[in-house]
């Protein structure tokens, strides 16, 4: 089986990291206070199983009925694993759509399961096949928005997606702090759509590994006598309460970096690439010469991180995360620079 690579994590200070689509800024103050506290608390002692005060914390700051609905996770990405072994049997299919999170597939593996890719279309439109039923498929999982092309399904559509299937549409909101529209409200009135979110990105804690779904009570019931006894531990539940009362924080931030991403978009654009409009914390573009990993060579010699990905029977481009004002300006200097060596 093919394991999952990770972006390149190089030691502090040394590089501008644009690669793995962290948060630039550092958390809000509380958080921090509240990490301290925890630090100096009877870690000599188990923490809470579910997460008390993060769920209800949660459920507060997302309009959602109570803690009933809603699981914690070591990441989002505990939370994908707990649904793929919950809900896919050995031999069983999920699907997913392509090119995205390739870390489905690797859960998929890991089960003994088998995943079908189905292609986006027409600038990143998801095909009605993706909407398609059949025996031995009971998993589907959306990323909304997408990567690496931070495109985003409507509401209504993903409604009616989930109207036509017979299994659980997983819809992972990894990046949905940085769009518009998200489908918390779709958990209460469709019975089959169930929400991943992370802390990870929109609030600046890639470091803690916090994540939670959000499903109805009889599914986090169920889900929960599968997950680790304690999977979440003292400190990352300390962390994770503090940010979710810190949603003036989260706003600004946000807007902040989504202004960023639009100035980058635009800049790109000067440069000659074809941006993907994005509603997250990245952007993906490709350059008509078509040398994406030559800019990527160009700028790690220059100790500038993005991502360059390639993906079979697609193609391939450029991701770049949203990082600091001056951080996107480097970025930007530099491939400009890689472009005039072209010439």
């Amino acid at each position: 089986m093919k394991p999952y690579t990770p972006g390149e994590q190089p030691p502090p200070g040394k590089f501008i990291k644009l690669n793995t689509n962290e948060n630039p800024y550092p958390p809000p103050a509380a958080v921090v206070d509240a990490i301290r506290s925890a630090a100096t608390g009877p870690l000599n002692r188990y923490p809470d199983p579910v997460a008390t005060s993060f769920r209800r914390a949660a459920a507060e700051a997302l309009g959602l009925p109570g803690p009933e609905w809603i699981l914690a996770g070591n990441g989002s990405d505990e939370i994908l694993t707990l649904l793929v072994r919950g809900f896919v049997g050995e031999g069983e299919r999920l699907r997913l759509p392509y090119p995205s999170y390739i870390l489905y597939r690797t859960l998929a593996d890991i089960q003994g399961a088998a995943w079908e890719q189905t292609p986006f279309v027409d600038d990143w439109k998801l095909p009605a096949a993706f909407g398609q039923s059949a025996d031995d498929l009971k998993l589907v999982l959306l990323p909304n928005p997408n990567s690496p092309s931070g495109t985003i399904v409507s509401p209504e559509q993903i409604t009616e997606i989930a109207s036509t299937l017979t299994c659980p549409l997983v819809v992972d909101e990894a990046y949905a702090d940085f769009a518009q529209q998200n489908c918390i409200d779709l958990v209460q009135s469709c019975d089959n759509i169930l929400i991943t979110r992370t802390l990870s990105k929109s609030y600046g804690l890639a470091g803690i590994r916090f994540g939670f779904l959000i499903a109805k009570p009889e599914v986090i019931a169920e889900l929960g006598k599968i997950k680790d006894s304690y999977n979440c531990d003292a400190i990352s539940i300390a962390a994770a309460t503090a940010a979710m009362h810190s949603q003036d924080w989260l706003a600004d931030v946000v807007t902040k970096m989504n202004l960023t991403r639009e100035r980058l978009t635009a800049e790109l654009a000067e440069l000659g690439f074809r941006v993907t409009p994005s509603h997250a914390n990245f952007v993906w573009c490709q350059h008509p010469s078509g040398r994406h990993a030559e800019i990527y060579e160009y700028l790690k010699r220059n100790q500038i991180l993005i991502r360059y990905m390639d993906f079979p029977d697609w193609g391939d481009g450029l991701r770049i995360s949203i990082g600091t004002d001056e951080q996107i300006d480097a970025c930007l200097l530099m491939i400009s620079r890689a472009i005039q060596s072209f010439a």
